[in-house]
């Protein structure tokens, strides 16, 4: 999950330029200082790499590890070889 303090932002565009996976777009959504900001459109395409939120000069984006979508293989078995028998 990305989030966005849009009172740090200040509408650099670093977030959106860094991201190779195309997760941000330029949104129509100002924040109190007149400042468009960057919208996390496409989270389903980030990897967590946290660039844009190392990048940003303003420390305005958090990205959290999602893992309510994630599905757990602990227990069923998936993890073991095949094995003949």
């Amino acid at each position: 999950m990305i989030k966005i303090k849009s009172d740090l932002c200040k509408g650099c565009d670093i977030c959106i330029e860094s991201c190779s996976k195309n997760v941000y777009t330029k949104s129509s959504k100002e924040n109190k200082k007149g400042v468009y900001l960057p919208c996390p459109d496409n989270q389903e395409n980030c990897n967590n790499c946290h660039l844009c939120e190392l990048m940003c000069p303003d420390q305005a984006i958090t990205v959290e590890k999602d893992e309510s979508n994630k599905k757990s293989n602990v227990g069923d078995g998936s993890d073991k070889e095949d094995v003949e028998e």
